[in-house]
């Protein structure tokens, strides 16, 4: 474990990153971020209205932005965005900070926690289990190289997502 003891939290979006990254900070008596919600109150605007404006290229240059700041940060709690493994930077910067664990969610079940929010612009397409069968296709292998524990989130309630992340958390800090 590195020095700074921080946690990042990383997967697709709906796998529930945000829930258990609350609890599991509250648990802890850490401060909690969460990298959209980061950038959202940097600029003004729901996510959707940056992708519209600067494109899924101008959301990423302010997302590596936020993980270069929140990174720096000691003894935090940090949701990422899906999309956070896509930069090599990110990658980097986030297994070398803290300790990385990916929530590994299948499309179907992600599919059914997403399918009514509006404010996922990826996800706004004809078919949109196919298209996170295909993030999870191309990310899935950046999400296992950047992680330090896999955790497979469909088979968990967020609760017993949490416990389970103490767990090993407390015995990764005893060693």
């Amino acid at each position: 474990m590195n020095n700074r003891n921080n946690i990042y939290l990383v997967g697709l979006m709906g796998a529930g990153k945000t829930t258990v990254g609350r609890q599991l900070a509250k648990r802890l008596g850490r401060q909690f971020y969460d990298s959209d919600h980061e950038i959202v109150q940097r600029t003004g605007v729901p996510i959707p209205t940056i992708f519209e404006i600067e494109g899924e290229e101008g959301f990423r240059r302010r997302e590596m932005q936020a993980i270069a700041e929140l990174t720096a940060s000691a003894e935090i709690v940090l949701a990422t965005g899906g999309g956070v493994v896509l930069n090599p930077e990110n990658r980097s910067r986030l297994h070398n900070t803290g300790w990385v664990v990916y929530l590994n969610v299948p499309p179907a079940l992600l599919f059914e926690r997403t399918r009514h929010d509006r404010n996922r612009p990826l996800l706004r397409v004809s078919d949109p289990l196919a298209k996170l069968e295909e993030l999870h296709r191309q990310r899935d292998p950046l999400y296992r190289e950047t992680a330090h524990t896999i955790v497979e989130g469909s088979q968990l309630v967020a609760s017993g997502i949490v416990q389970h992340l103490l767990r090993e958390f407390n015995r990764l800090c005893q060693t």
